[in-house]
């Protein structure tokens, strides 16, 4: 029997303009443009617990329900006993068990505690945030859910923010969905040097086209806070041939003062060694990045009351693929080598020479 979903529901906030920006979003925002991952920060940027409590119901986690509080309570004592245990590390009482789940985040932020109690809290949110995938990743194999039904859920919830979107008025011109086809997959398996069935990211895939260059840095932003946070965008998996983090900060010279408080330095990502889609044309231009997308399974697991199991998580994450670009981009993309034909046309090459390395070249038909 399947019971209600209890979606913890966010309050609503206005949309964040380029110029309502500050360093905790150049932050978030750089973090999805190179793909980076929030294990390599050493400062969270929350200033109150209104903030946090949002998050956390982004997250999926509502703790004013006794059942999500106990469970953040059991990801921190994981985390606290994995950090005293593996490496012997003092883990302060207040972060240890503070009096709310939120100080741990304000802690992190430097805005409330000691200032050793920075630190220390940032770790432990490390290690959290890996333990929730980690406990994640098991419920989905525990639950009997398909992957049909996954998708329908988490394109429900896509979906339901395109929607918000377009009502707050954000200059969006096209927000469309797909789903990778049996032979689509097949042949990007075959094509990729890891044939590996769960290394497809953009099996469900998301294309987001704004009117102007300009528009994709609010509608991320958009995205980030009303959609996935913006930790669970998948480290390694951008590609970003578009919006450069540096121009970002020129093109708007109030976010220029911010540059010397970033976690890494502005010409880190020069530093960087970026391979391109190996099929794209060469002027091909756009953002594509991979999200965990958390989503409630309470319509698969008994009521709280009733719930029996030793672990008591009730979030799975399911990756989702984003593709964001601007109007002209796009139609430019579709021109010459760019084409999407030209496209599937190289990358079946490719297959049909890793297929016939060493054998007799199977022949044409028609």
């Amino acid at each position: 029997m399947k019971f209600p979903p209890t979606i913890p529901q966010l309050p609503d906030i206005p949309v964040c303009t380029v110029a309502d920006m500050g360093l905790r979003e150049l932050e978030r925002i750089r973090l999805i443009l190179r793909g980076g991952s929030v294990i390599d920060w050493r400062r969270m940027h929350f200033q109150s617990r209104d903030e946090v409590d949002r998050f956390l119901r982004l997250c999926q986690i509502d703790t004013s329900r006794p059942e999500d509080e106990t469970w953040a309570r059991t990801v921190l004592a994981d985390a606290v006993e994995y950090l005293r245990q593996t490496f012997d590390y003092r883990v302060a009482d207040a972060v240890a068990d503070p009096e709310e789940i939120h100080d741990l985040f304000l802690y992190a932020s430097g805005v409330k505690g000691l200032p050793r109690h920075r630190r220390i809290a940032c770790i432990v949110l490390k290690v959290m945030h890996v333990l929730q995938h980690i406990e994640g990743r098991d419920l989905m194999h525990r639950l009997a859910v398909s992957e049909a039904d996954l998708s329908e859920l988490v394109i429900a919830k896509v979906l339901g923010v395109a929607q918000l979107l377009r009502d707050k008025g954000l200059p969006v011109a096209e927000f469309a969905h797909s789903i990778k086809s049996r032979e689509s997959l097949i042949t990007k398996l075959l094509a990729k040097k890891e044939t590996v069935a769960a290394q497809i990211y953009d099996r469900t895939r998301f294309r987001i086209i704004t009117q102007k260059p300009a528009d994709i840095i609010p509608v991320l932003y958009f995205l980030t806070q009303h959609l996935f946070p913006f930790n669970f965008v998948v480290p390694g998996q951008t590609e970003n041939t578009l919006v450069s983090f540096k121009s970002v900060l020129e093109e708007n010279p109030h976010l220029q003062q911010f540059a010397q408080h970033l976690h890494l330095d502005l010409d880190y990502e020069d530093r960087e060694d970026r391979t391109r889609n190996l099929f794209s044309g060469n002027t091909y231009r756009a953002l594509n990045f991979v999200v965990d997308v958390p989503v409630r399974m309470d319509a698969y697991l008994p009521p709280p009351a009733e719930d029996t199991r030793e672990r008591k998580n009730r979030t799975v994450f399911t990756l989702v693929e984003f593709q964001i670009m601007d109007e002209e981009t796009a139609r430019q993309n579709e021109e010459g080598e760019n084409a999407h034909k030209l496209y599937k046309r190289r990358q079946k090459r490719r297959v049909l020479r890793r297929l016939s390395r060493g054998l007799v070249i199977p022949k044409r038909q028609g």
